[in-house]
């Protein structure tokens, strides 16, 4: 999976990046081995809640129909839920509009032992905001940097972040927008104003390239995921977050010094019960 992270300092051209897997393994098998992941990391959330040490922070980002909701779904749906959060990030509120753009951000950061995953993020001020230019140059030019210390104050008080940006071409976006219309269950999903936003596909890959570019670093790197298959992309995602999960080294508490005293305490119990 190394081979889709964006080293720190490296200039992104998306011309550059598949949006389509097309390597040797297939479907099935790619859907066998994301199966896999799912208990692993399912397992590996259970000792991360139960040892209180470590959080994680996942952020999704992408174009609309890129998968962010779908990759949550198939990545993280078998986690328990009481260690695992997603944070949505839609248009800000008048409040949320009355302070600095990362004010409503910071209270969503996971917490020790949590996993949190960002559904958009901080992300849109550098995105929507350049693309429709809501506020001017100077102004979303100096967020890079903030958001690099804004994620390495997170980094050093021990956050692991993971970044990705689901990566597809501008036909399967196409594509997808007609199924959620011939799929009368899927309708409620489809947004007119989305076509508005898909004529400013150009700017918005120019906006995603300066993102990579300037905002992939050794404590926070991006991975640029080809999403237009989407078991492939799942199986990436899943894939990073479990290799750097076990990187950790995290650990279950140490049991109970007495455990055995406590073991016969229960068998007995349950004798009596059955008497």
């Amino acid at each position: 999976m190394e081979r889709y992270r964006i080293l720190p300092d490296m200039t992104v051209d998306l011309d550059h990046f598949e949006t389509r897997y097309e390597g040797e393994m297939d479907k099935k098998d790619g859907k066998k081995l994301l199966k896999e992941h799912n208990k692993t990391l399912r397992d590996l959330q259970e000792v991360m809640f139960a040892e209180h040490k470590q959080k994680l922070m996942v952020v999704l980002q992408g174009i609309d129909t890129a998968g962010k909701d779908g990759t949550i779904e198939h990545v993280f749906g078998d986690v328990n839920p009481q260690g695992t959060k997603v944070a949505n990030f839609k248009v800000p509120t008048p409040r949320e509009l009355d302070h600095d753009y990362l004010w409503r951000v910071h209270p969503h950061t996971p917490g020790s032992g949590e996993i949190v995953i960002f559904n958009r993020s901080h992300y849109e001020d550098v995105l929507v905001v350049r693309v429709h230019e809501l506020v001017p140059k100077p102004v979303w030019e100096k967020r890079y940097d903030h958001i690099n210390a804004f994620e390495k104050l997170l980094a050093d008080e021990g956050t692991t972040i993971l970044k990705f940006f689901l990566y597809i071409s501008k036909n399967e976006q196409a594509e997808r927008f007609l199924a959620r219309i011939e799929e009368p269950h899927k309708r409620w999903k489809f947004n007119p104003g989305d076509l508005e936003e898909r004529s400013h596909w150009g700017k918005y890959q120019h906006a995603y390239e300066a993102m990579l570019s300037k905002t992939s670093t050794p404590w926070a790197p991006w991975y640029i995921v080809p999403s237009d298959r989407k078991w492939y992309r799942n199986l990436v995602v899943a894939s990073v977050i479990v290799e750097k999960l076990q990187s950790l080294d995290m650990q279950p508490p140490e049991e109970l010094p007495d455990i055995d005293s406590y073991r016969k305490q229960l068998i007995e119990m349950i004798g009596k019960a059955a008497e």
